[in-house]
């Protein structure tokens, strides 16, 4: 009954499938195509509703869109680099694994999107976000806050959408080579092309670098190389029946280091040069689709089918050490009915999951598992000129937990032409992951059968205000709940870990600031920044930092011939644990805030060619994101891009 409470108060989120989002009117064939047209992407949320899209000044709960232009801008290679930018985001990363959290949930709690199909490995249960490379033409989409009512289990903290561009939003070919600072080359290329009932791009994206040491005075390089391969396309089989098709591939291989496990060193338990030691990550995520418009296409009906294979290992001098097998398939049919200012969804998603620990040796958990899920949800929403209202209902049914319904309601009301209330409110729910419920190496981490899901129960509410014609400005405050949060215990004598329920209530609430702005015709401004009280049982959350902040200050000369970029972005001290103690209990430690400054700058040579160079990290900080891991230097780079 206590989620039902909140159906008093207001929201709405989602996800549709990989639908361009416009299509590119036709132009002077002999035009050469702009290689981010500032028109492709309106204020557009693909994934604000199992519908369809949704303008972004309709959506009642808390939303970012980065644009294709602002990736571009602040030369975004690594999509984990420019996340941070977003209000309520925080990442922390080392070698082989970058987490994503949202609004202070755990890593495990965020959906991950790539172009409608969900990515987060099946064993680890959430997605590296290291891996995923900026392409030509891309735009990214955070949705914050509770969305399981639209999207089941996973989506607790909310929604982070890549889409990539279809062949008709950036029609021809383009290109960009660099290179630089610690043998560093990074290339990639697209080809995109439409006609009259069809679109199709491909595109590469290549990573390679040496690296720099990641351990407390080491000298050993942690270097990567990274190859993704992806292709989108569409045809209309007749006026009202679409066709589509989505694949990706991502390979990324490169070294890391492992903790010093010699409980008589006196570095026991800090990670240390460790030479041989390598990863290798690979994934395999595909998806086809069907979309029929009938009346007049004020109802639509899309099935679709993806797939998701998720392979991760690491080895040593000594042969192969740890690896895992994850699988997803995952159907889906979602109805939408559309009068006039009302819309009406209805959706259903069949999900079945299968993970292995495929780690070689007796010692460890290695049976297949698998588990299947149904997930039913009605969604409505009303967009009026001056209030908009949405409600969202989820039942999912699975073979291992009891069933569980989620919900999300929203509302928003523009007081004025330039002023806007919002408000939300909704709950989510996250099963536990293979290892928590199985265990991972004997005599190391035993797992827990009788676990039981997450759930999750909260709140916000903001304002939305447009000062004069060229700045916004959002402030939203949010405050949630969760209930039964997994963690670890070393209960006696053995002190061997074993993941439990929590029987308190673990609270997450701050307040988010957005700012936009067009200081001058050209000169602009991005900034964020969000305060975090994060706690879990009473004790701060490790990997949450209190403060974070970012503005990206871009300078465009007159025809677009040159620009010029300065990325600031700082993270507060964080709270993290450290496995210093021979009895391998956690101790907790407090890690350094830090300040990035990034500086690039570009010029176009012709209309087709162009140089730019940029230098990351410009003061050469120290910090770490992770107890014991160093976080890269200074770097810089030169290149070329083409478009023709």
């Amino acid at each position: 009954m206590k989620n039902f409470a909140y159906l008093g108060s207001v929201a709405a989120a989602a996800l549709v499938w990989a639908v361009p989002v416009v299509a590119q009117d036709e132009g002077d064939e002999n035009e050469i195509p702009q290689f981010i047209p500032k028109a492709t992407y309106p204020t557009i949320l693909v994934s604000a509703s199992r519908a369809g899209t949704t303008n972004e000044r309709d959506y009642t709960g808390s939303a970012l869109v980065i644009t294709a232009e602002q990736l571009e801008n602040r030369q975004t290679r690594d999509i984990a680099d420019v996340l941070r930018d977003v209000p309520g985001v925080a990442i922390a990363g080392v070698a082989g694994q970058t987490q994503i959290r949202l609004r202070g949930s755990e890593a495990n709690h965020v959906l991950v999107l790539v172009d409608g199909i969900e990515v987060s490995d099946p064993f680890a249960g959430e997605f590296d976000i290291g891996t995923l490379q900026a392409e030509p033409g891309a735009r990214i989409e955070v949705l914050r806050g509770p969305q399981s009512a639209l999207y089941g289990p996973d989506a607790i903290g909310g929604v982070v959408a890549y889409q990539s561009a279809s062949g008709g939003e950036v029609p021809g070919f383009a290109a960009r080579l660099e290179g630089g600072t610690q043998g560093t080359v990074n290339g990639a290329a697209r080809y995109g092309a439409s006609g009259n009932d069809w679109d199709a791009a491909l595109s590469a994206v290549v990573v390679s670098t040496d690296g720099q040491p990641n351990a407390r005075g080491g000298t050993r390089d942690i270097g990567r190389d990274s190859y993704t391969l992806a292709g989108k396309g569409s045809v209309d089989l007749a006026d009202n029946l679409t066709l589509r098709a989505v694949a990706r591939f991502i390979r990324t291989e490169g070294k890391t280091n492992d903790s010093d496990f010699d409980r008589l060193s006196p570095t026991f338990g800090f990670i240390i040069d460790s030479p041989g030691v390598t990863f290798t990550n690979e994934a395999l995520y595909a998806l086809v689709g069907a979309k029929l418009d009938t009346l007049d296409g004020r109802w639509t009906h899309d099935l679709s089918a993806q797939v998701a294979e998720v392979d991760r290992e690491t080895d040593s001098p000594f042969g192969l050490t740890s690896a895992s097998e994850g699988d997803r398939f995952k159907a889906s049919y979602v109805s939408a009915l559309r009068l006039d200012d009302h819309n009406l969804t209805f959706a259903a998603d069949y999900e079945v999951e299968g993970f292995r620990n495929a780690t070689p040796g007796g010692f460890v958990f290695d049976e297949r598992r698998e588990i299947e899920q149904v997930g039913l949800v009605g969604e409505y929403r009303y967009s009026g000129e001056a209030f908009d209202l949405t409600a969202a209902l989820r039942h999912d049914i699975n073979d291992l937990f009891r069933d569980a319904t989620t919900f999300r309601v929203g509302a928003g009301y523009r007081i004025t032409d330039t002023t806007r209330l919002r408000a939300a409110g909704g709950s989510g729910v996250k099963n536990p992951g293979f290892f928590e419920l199985y265990g991972f190496v004997d005599g190391r981490f035993i797992g827990n059968a009788a676990l039981r899901p997450e759930k999750s129960t909260g709140w916000e509410v903001g304002i939305d205000q447009q000062l004069g014609d060229s700045a916004s400005v959002a402030v939203t405050y949010f405050d949630s709940e969760l209930e039964g949060e997994i963690f670890t215990t070393f209960p006696p004598p053995n002190f061997i870990a074993t993941p439990g329920n929590r029987t308190t209530t673990s609270r997450q609430r701050g307040v988010e600031v957005s700012l936009s702005a067009q200081l001058a015709e050209q000169w602009s401004l991005d900034a964020a920044y969000s305060y975090l009280d994060a706690e879990e049982n009473g004790v701060e959350e490790v990997r949450r930092p209190e403060h974070i902040a970012s503005a990206a200050l871009t300078w465009t000369a007159p025809g677009d011939a040159a620009s010029a970029t300065l990325v600031v972005r700082h993270n507060g001290a964080t709270p993290d644990v450290a496995f210093t103690d021979p009895s391998f209990v956690p101790v907790r430690v407090q890690l350094d805030d830090y300040t990035l400054v990034n500086l690039n700058a570009r010029v176009k040579l012709t209309d087709r060619l162009g140089a730019f160079a940029r230098v990351e990290n410009l003061l050469d900080d120290r910090y770490e994101q992770v107890f014991s891991f160093v976080s890269p230097g200074r770097s810089a780079v030169v290149g070329v891009d083409a478009r023709f």
